[in-house]
């Protein structure tokens, strides 16, 4: 039995709505359906033990232990000992499956390190990647990583590292664990999705997040499809002659840090990439389907997006122009970095300003109606977050697009699943019920693995 599942960060019911009538919309076809569209099959609900509203390690940790937790858990449960609980990519490993993680994140952030690690706050992400490689009371159970987040592997002397000690992680993956470790483009692209003993293998091709696919260079980054579509075909190669089979998580991360920022250009880009990858693992189920099954399900939705904006005092137009951001070429995020490069200067025509009225508002946002009101005011923002905020309420403004927070909802979040069982999420489950899904259908006993970890260091 093998399965794929899908996260996909902070994307909710509403995310899902306005990158289909943006796509149908271009395309002048209403009749339009998505990949996820054409394999809903209900919801899930998504508070933690301690809010209404869940953050991820919480969210991931439902699904990866099948129980609730606190916010910023991860993997270890809501009681007094902090105890660790044992996940479902452990379980599976120790029955001996192959095991992957994917991501467009870190993959020491919390919905990978859900799956493979166990700290009682999710920051500890120097700990995280220990544990990832091996250096747990488990040992490796990690068959495949690939994702960004090079920094916490690294030792603090080199450039860009976020460890606080001089461990080279790579090294003792290497060394200790077995790892074959293939970082960057090149080395990525150097793995033989055909070739079993390219296993076990970690690939993280940026030092922290991987870009907004609406930043991302081909050339230095593969797509998530790209990963997905490698990661899955060398876990199904390595297993297609036995009778133990796979399982991989896939997050689809960027979604949600876009919401965060209210970016709906990079948010909409991003689930589009995250399309491909669903279509390419539909492909795959169609034709495993005897013995895979695949599933997508949010861990939270983020931003409060809406459909819809008053805009002026009045009451409100019913419009929503989603292709106001057709022609947006960057994030928020990697503009905000380019301006406050440049210097302020009370000059009206200073390098800020200039650079805004002349590269960033007509070409960067696609904006035609841009004042010269609108280029003095972001040239004074030397605050990121006020930046960013600006610079997408550009694009969301004429959208109409409208969000009702910088932080995550507590709104449920679609499910979907095809293949194999997947008939039983249909309707509304808690996000614990996936996650007991995916222990029932792999046939797996966690409580060993808790047993196991009791005197993990997390």
């Amino acid at each position: 039995k093998n399965v794929i599942f899908f996260v996909s960060d902070g994307f909710g019911p509403a995310s899902e709505t306005i990158a289909r009538t943006y796509i149908s919309t271009i395309k002048n076809d209403t009749s339009f359906v998505s990949p996820l569209d054409e394999i809903l099959v209900g919801s899930s609900r998504t508070r933690s033990t301690d809010s209404l509203i869940t953050d991820s390690s919480a969210g991931a940790t439902a699904f990866s232990c099948a129980l609730k937790t606190y916010n910023a858990a991860v993997s270890v449960l809501d009681d007094k000992n902090r105890t660790p609980c044992g996940t479902v990519l452990e379980a599976a490993h120790k029955k001996g499956l192959k095991t992957g993680l994917v991501t467009t994140a870190r993959i020491t952030h919390a919905t990978p390190a859900a799956w493979n690690s166990h700290v009682v706050e999710r920051d500890y992400e120097a700990l995280i990647a220990q544990q990832q490689i091996g250096n747990n009371s488990l040992g490796r159970v990690t068959d495949l990583m690939f994702g960004g987040g090079a920094c916490f592997y690294q030792p603090k002397s080199v450039k860009g590292s976020c460890r606080t000690d001089e461990r080279d992680l790579f090294d003792e993956a290497a060394k200790k664990y077995g790892w074959h470790v293939k970082n960057d483009r090149k080395g990525f692209d150097s793995i033989k999705a055909t070739d079993p003993s390219e296993l076990p293998v970690i690939s993280l091709l940026t030092p922290s997040h991987m870009s907004y696919d609406i930043d991302r260079n081909p050339a230095k980054e593969p797509s998530l499809k790209e990963m997905t579509e490698k990661a899955v075909t060398l876990l199904h190669e390595a297993t297609k002659n036995s009778d133990k089979g796979f399982f991989i998580m896939v997050e689809g991360a960027r979604i949600d840090m876009a919401a965060h920022d209210n970016d709906a250009a990079a948010h909409v880009r991003d689930v589009l990439a995250y399309w491909d990858a669903i279509a390419w693992a539909k492909s795959f189920v169609s034709k495993h389907g005897d013995d895979t099954v695949m599933i997508s399900v949010s861990d939270h939705e983020t931003g409060g997006a809406t459909l819809g904006r008053q805009v002026t005092k009045e009451y409100p137009a019913y419009v929503f122009h989603p292709t106001k951001m057709q022609n947006v070429t960057n994030s928020t995020e990697s503009l905000s970095k380019a301006i406050l490069k440049l210097n302020y200067t009370t000059d009206a025509d200073g390098p800020r300003q200039k650079f805004l009225r002349e590269t960033v508002l007509p070409k960067s946002l696609g904006l035609s109606d841009f004042t010269e009101a609108d280029v003095q005011r972001i040239a004074l923002i030397n605050d990121t977050t006020l930046l960013k905020d600006d610079l997408g309420n550009q694009t969301a403004w004429r959208m109409q697009m409208g969000w009702t927070t910088h932080g995550h909802s507590g709104v449920d979040v679609n499910l979907y699943a095809y293949g194999r069982h997947s008939h039983l999420l249909r309707g509304n489950h808690e996000n614990t019920d996936i996650g007991k899904f995916l222990v029932e259908y792999l046939d797996l006993n966690l409580a060993p693995i808790t047993a196991a970890l009791k005197n993990e260091v997390t």
